[in-house]
């Protein structure tokens, strides 16, 4: 395992759509053990592959349920198919350097995916889950959380961005 770079906007690769998985195999092991040990050593709560420079459709995601623990899941070629229920809630991201801001998403939403065996996954995820898994999902359409801010917002990040690029 390895820790890897996490890529920040502006980066041509956040905007990249993510190509779906066809191989299920010690690669892909490799790499999803890389993205959980990078998420952790970041501080992360969850990580999609675009953020390490790797346009496919992969995502982790914490599941901890207390604080010292590291519990998480993989989500291969994942997909929301319902949606419901809007809130309102402070969203920063590992990409996204310097900022967070107020992003309204699904509270409950349903996720086909499949795991590291390519077996299919079909499940409800409410809550922080659900906010987490939207969030990386938008990942790998090439969509990042500011993207879902008003631009006055995003104009003003964009400043601030170009400040702390030049330090």
């Amino acid at each position: 395992m390895a820790i890897r770079e996490i890529i920040t906007y502006p980066a041509p690769v956040l905007r990249k759509k993510a190509v779906k998985i066809e191989a299920f195999d010690h690669e892909l092991r490799e790499l999803t053990d890389d993205m959980v040990e990078t998420m952790y050593a970041a501080q992360g709560v969850g990580l999609a592959a675009n953020q390490i420079g790797i346009a496919e459709q992969i995502v982790v995601v914490d599941i901890s349920t207390q604080e010292d623990e590291q519990k998480n899941i993989v989500l291969i070629n994942p997909v929301i198919s319902e949606g419901e229920g809007k809130v309102l809630d402070q969203e920063g991201c590992l990409s996204v350097l310097e900022y967070s801001a107020k992003v309204e998403r699904f509270q409950k939403i349903r996720v086909t995916a499949q795991d590291l065996e390519g077996k299919e996954l079909d499940f409800i995820a409410e809550d922080r889950f659900a906010r987490i898994i939207q969030h990386e999902v938008d990942h790998l359409h090439g969509t990042l959380f500011i993207d879902r801010i008003s631009s006055l917002k995003r104009g003003l990040y964009k400043k601030k961005l170009k400040k702390i690029l030049k330090n």
